[in-house]
């Protein structure tokens, strides 16, 4: 087996029921070709470098992945036919992997999807205390500045 990773770009107008049978459609391909999926990474609508079927954003996912050449091409086939899919892009990332190992990747890859967002409300909290503390301080030098020009005016 070969570990793989795949970043395809998605027409960013369709629906989110669209969407997620496109994702089920991918994911039953990895399935039916005896593919183990590592990662599922939606990345989300971004600007596009340049214009792609007259679209200037798209959607976009990552897939980390276990499998064959044949799975390869069979899914890369299928991005081809979808007039859903905009772009896509494969990538080989380590040529000689066993399932083990894959498998443990796939759990090291879930802990940290974990860990992630557990983390991130807490750092979210701590930048907005942050902010309103940079507010605060801005609010008390404009309060300086303006009551200097006053006392000038009375003498």
């Amino acid at each position: 087996m070969r570990k793989y990773e795949t970043v395809f770009i998605a027409d960013p107008d369709m629906s989110d029921q669209a969407r997620e049978e496109l994702f089920e459609k991918v994911k039953n391909i990895l399935d039916k070709e005896g593919g183990i999926l590592l990662n599922f990474d939606e990345w989300g609508v971004k600007k596009l470098s340049y214009e792609i079927k007259k679209k200037l954003r798209g959607y976009y996912v990552c897939l980390t992945y276990g499998g064959t050449g044949e799975l390869v091409t069979e899914l890369e086939r299928n991005f081809r036919l979808s007039d859903l899919v905009m772009k896509f892009m494969t990538i080989l990332i380590t040529e000689h992997v066993t399932e083990e190992s894959l498998k443990e990747d796939a759990e090291q890859f879930k802990e940290a999807a974990k860990q992630a967002a557990l983390a991130t409300p807490q750092e979210e909290d701590q930048e907005g205390a942050d902010e309103e503390d940079d507010l605060d301080e801005d609010n008390a030098d404009e309060e300086e500045t303006e009551s200097e020009p006053a006392e000038e005016s009375k003498e």
